[in-house]
């Protein structure tokens, strides 16, 4: 690849990506935003990151990529499942922007080849995102942690919910601190971005992305361990820190989790499982069951089914759910088979945590930051570009007339 401008492009065409998938339903702003100007705002960023990444890859050259191409096939099986209208004609609309989303990241993976550089276009744009969420809070306190979220962490400048920030902090804090451990950026710049991250995590009290970031730092610095002494010692504190906190502030930590709630709206998962019950134990037709009824809102009876798998199987059917399931065994399966790296690290913390972020947030059946993470690990896993080899040019060679042969044999 030859050095130009191309991976500043690239950058911004990912910052788009994540600019479509901030969503357009939250929290009140501080200037009322109209959700028409969101919409627009999201999809434009779309049509351009498309139209950006298409501008610099003409020769559309694509690398093979089984997370792609499942995601091929279920943008197929979406349109299949919205095609009877059931969902109406937004189902179509998602689809159509599904495909823009899958389209882009078919171009992009021309630069997918192991290496880090999206690992940085992720941290650097979500901190922008974090950003503007920290300056929200800055200029008015109230509407960033309004009583209508019991006081949590919301987007007062563009309407961000508290599992959403909590989700981009948590993945940002994981692979910046794996990026430490690996000696690829100094502490300093580190400490930028994990202390004010934590911070906006803690006040989010995102019970989903805490988990999330532990438990997939504990996997991926697991996988670093055996080669890495930077890892052990980090796993080691880590393990030393956990205690004490336990120990010393352990009702603390308990109240910070339960958030205020009762032991029934608690074990209920805010309600969720209600959600859950009834979406489970409503009749459906064969198609539905194996096709779903068209690429929706996420939602059943109005109310948010917040489960990954449960909402694939409402719109996209067990087909979907069997699609999703293979994107994360095969991403997780090619992870494990790889030695031991940074790199690999990395994509054992975005898989895991996407994979436990499933149980109580939607979003692998569609355009959404979850995919996002998945593509970064993706790029992560992808085999290196091996530089084509400079070839000797041949020497023609120098006709001899059969006399001159003669007269040196004789």
């Amino acid at each position: 690849m030859s050095k130009d401008h191309t991976p500043k492009i690239v950058g911004t065409v990912w910052g788009l990506l994540i600019l479509n998938t901030l969503g357009s339903a939250g929290a009140q702003t501080i200037i009322p935003l109209p959700r028409s100007l969101i919409q627009m705002v999201t999809m434009g960023s779309l049509v351009a990151a498309f139209s950006l990444v298409l501008a610099v890859n003409l020769r559309l050259r694509i690398r093979a990529s089984a997370f792609v191409f499942l995601l091929t096939l279920l943008l197929v099986l979406s349109v299949i499942s919205s095609a009877n209208l059931q969902s109406g004609f937004g189902a179509l609309f998602r689809c159509a922007r599904l495909a823009l989303f899958v389209g882009t990241l078919w171009l992009l993976s021309r630069w997918w080849d192991g290496g880090l550089t999206f690992v940085r276009h992720h941290i650097r744009m979500y901190f922008a995102v974090l950003g503007s969420v920290a300056a929200g809070l800055v200029i008015s306190p109230g509407a960033a942690m309004p009583e209508l979220y019991g006081g949590r962490l919301v987007g007062a400048l563009w309407p961000l919910t508290p599992p959403q920030i909590g989700q981009y902090a948590a993945v940002i804090i994981g692979l910046t601190v794996l990026l430490v451990l690996g000696r690829r950026t100094d502490k300093a710049s580190a400490a930028v971005v994990i202390v004010p991250s934590l911070v906006l995590l803690a006040l989010t009290h995102t019970r989903t992305a805490t988990l999330g970031l532990l438990i997939g730092l504990a996997l991926a610095i697991g996988s670093l361990i055996l080669t890495s002494a930077a890892a052990r010692r980090f796993f080691a504190w880590a393990v030393l820190c956990a205690a004490v906190a336990a120990v010393g502030f352990a009702s603390a930590l308990q109240a910070w989790f339960l958030r205020g709630q009762s032991q029934d709206n608690f074990t209920s998962l805010t309600g969720r499982a209600k959600v859950w019950h009834a979406l489970l134990t409503a009749p459906r037709t064969t198609s539905e069951y194996l096709f779903g009824a068209g690429v929706g809102d996420k939602s059943f009876g109005g109310l948010p089914i917040d489960n990954s798998w449960l909402a694939v199987y409402n719109e996209q059917g067990m087909t979907g759910v069997a699609l999703v399931a293979a994107i994360i065994i095969v991403l997780g399966g090619v992870a494990l088979l790889r030695p031991p790296s940074l790199s690999r690290a990395c994509a054992i913390f975005l898989i895991s945590y996407c994979a436990i972020a499933s149980y109580t947030e939607a979003g692998l059946g569609d355009a959404s930051p979850y995919l996002l993470h998945l593509a970064v690990a993706a790029s992560l896993l992808a085999a290196p570009v091996a530089a084509t080899p400079l070839s000797t040019p041949e020497v023609p060679r120098r006709r001899v007339p059969r006399r001159a042969q003669r007269s040196e044999v004789t």
